[in-house]
């Protein structure tokens, strides 16, 4: 007696395993940039809607940046940070995390790596970054200049605030500085639960 197998078809629960299976080998996490992105819109949106106002300090501080976090588990951080003037991340990356961010209030600029040189871009209130896994970038709080009759600047009353989220939860960032050959050299790497 001869049994002849036919190859099944996969279902689409089939093809959804067989997606995650696939992602969690290349990926140290089942979650994407674009589900971390989801995260952080739906933080700004319960931010704004005041659902963390009872953790919001009852002062910003205008020199000392702060952060809290909103979600934490073993596949997830949610971070609140606020940005002050004149002060940066430094060049870092988020070790072996993904990472995204949407703007609350305000405007960050990031200098980003790109393999010779630094790029730049403006993220504005409601813009959104991911960061991939080797992404390294320094993000700052970016005040553009606000033009008065008088010429002087007025002064930043309200935050500048982001809403972040890593997978799996930062564990380490490593800090680096542009040489003169336009390269990358790493000055140090810090364990850490906190996000720069």
């Amino acid at each position: 007696m001869t049994t002849v197998l036919h190859a099944r078809t996969p279902s689409g629960d089939d093809r959804h395993r067989a997606d995650l299976q696939s992602r969690s080998t290349t990926l140290p996490t089942r979650l994407r940039p674009a589900d971390l992105m989801r995260i952080t819109d739906q933080g700004v949106a319960d931010v704004l809607d005041g659902v963390y106002d009872h953790v919001l300090p009852p002062r910003w501080d205008p020199v000392e940046r702060w952060a809290t976090r909103l979600v934490n588990d073993d596949e997830l951080d949610v971070w609140l940070i606020s940005w002050t003037p004149d002060r940066s991340t430094e060049l870092h990356d988020h070790a072996g995390s993904l990472g995204a961010l949407t703007v609350v209030t305000g405007c960050l600029r990031e200098y980003r790596w790109t393999g010779g040189d630094l790029s730049l871009r403006v993220l504005r209130a409601g813009d959104q970054a991911s960061f991939p896994l080797g992404w390294v970038h320094d993000v700052q709080r970016h005040d553009p200049p606000a033009a008065r009759s008088d010429g002087t600047e007025p002064p930043t009353t309200t935050p500048t605030l982001s809403v972040h989220a890593y997978s799996p939860p930062l564990t380490a960032m490593s800090f680096y500085a542009v040489t003169d050959h336009h390269t990358l050299r790493r000055t140090r790497t810090e364990l850490t639960d906190r996000p720069e």
